[in-house]
């Protein structure tokens, strides 16, 4: 797995002396490659469903960007010749036929009573993804809205049911406004073969989306009382209160477990049962996949404080809370999102 800290430069030294760029150029390119890799970090996470994945992918694009810069004819933006060089990282990448999944596109919901804890390989699950990430800045809220909606668990989950090359079509003309003309050229093919898997892959993901979540950023005033009660709530480990903000099928996940509940009553049980030692626990709040979210701690038996336990992914639907999508692999997950390895105990002053 690449190191984000480790310089594209770096990597690209023992290149530079056989046609890449050396001299007082080279940090002039290397800003400029490292300009783009919030963006095409977002591109190849939607492309492969994986955080780290992604981030490997960007990282060859960059590399091979910065040996061959020299052959770089400005035909095309730089921009465009990155997506180029990142669009076919992606392809290589899936050319093994892996897919990458939630608990809810596998299996049908485990009744509680027949809840069991069975793992699956780090390698079936779609994974989540900070904002920062995958997230650049931009100033358009129509822009920006298409950008989030388009790193939803949902919609990654439903792009990974189609093929590379229709799922980079999808991408490139629906959530980055690439004209088709620009997608033939990246992917050396004709406009009508572009759109012609265009309408295929929006007629797939029409079939596999389902319920949408509302809009969640920047949260509305309702959401955030919603989410402030959902924390006071969890925290309290008070069932009640919980099962009034839920979803009346709201789905509880928790990969790499293949289990998935779905109803407050399942929920709720599993919290108070198999789950009970998450009482006592505290919420932190963070931004994934365009959506809210919370880094769960649970009580430390042995040593006091608060130990990492999941990353939560929250789904908000008609004013309720309708997905906990709990990502428990947090040896992974926690430097990820920059998360501390524990919190102190609370001292009586709070």
């Amino acid at each position: 797995m690449s190191d984000l800290t480790t310089t594209t430069a770096a990597d690209a030294a023992a290149g530079a002396g056989a046609g890449g760029t050396d001299g007082a150029g080279a940090k002039d390119v290397d800003a400029r490659l490292e300009g783009h890799r919030t963006e095409l970090t977002g591109y190849c996470y939607r492309m492969l469903g994986s955080a780290f994945e992604a981030e490997d992918a960007v990282q060859d694009t960059l590399v091979r960007a910065w040996r061959n810069f020299d052959k770089f004819e400005g035909r095309s933006s730089l921009r465009s010749w990155l997506y180029r060089i990142a669009t076919n990282v992606c392809l290589d990448m899936l050319k093994a036929g892996n897919k990458r999944a939630r608990p809810v596109d596998l299996t049908g919901p485990t009744p509680l009573v027949q809840a069991a804890l069975s793992p699956r390989p780090e390698n079936v699950w779609l994974e989540p993804m900070p904002d920062g990430r995958i997230l650049p800045d931009v100033q358009d809220p129509a822009e920006a809205a298409v950008a989030r909606e388009s790193v939803r668990l949902a919609f990654v989950a439903a792009l990974q049911h189609l093929p590379p090359k229709q799922r980079a079509v999808l991408i490139l003309r629906e959530v980055l406004a690439w004209k088709a003309a620009e997608v033939a050229e990246l992917l050396e093919t004709s406009v009508a073969s572009v759109n012609s898997a265009l309408q295929r892959a929006r007629a797939t993901l029409t079939e596999q989306e389902g319920r949408v979540p509302d809009a969640a950023d920047p949260l509305d005033e309702e959401q955030q009382k919603l989410l402030e009660r959902y924390v006071k709530a969890f925290e309290g480990y008070d069932m009640a209160a919980l099962t009034a903000l839920l979803h009346e099928d709201a789905v509880m996940t928790m990969p790499p477990f293949d289990l998935w509940l779905q109803g407050t009553s399942d929920i709720t049980g599993f919290m108070t049962t198999i789950g009970a030692a998450c009482a006592g626990s505290r919420l932190v709040a963070v931004s994934a996949n365009g959506s809210p979210g919370f880094a769960h701690y649970k009580p430390d038996p042995e040593g006091g404080g608060f130990v990492p336990w999941a990353v939560q992914v929250i789904d908000v639907q008609d004013g309720a809370i309708s997905g906990m999508h709990c990502f428990l692999d947090v040896e992974r997950w926690f430097p990820l999102f920059g998360l501390p390895e524990r919190l102190p105990a609370v001292t009586p002053e709070g």
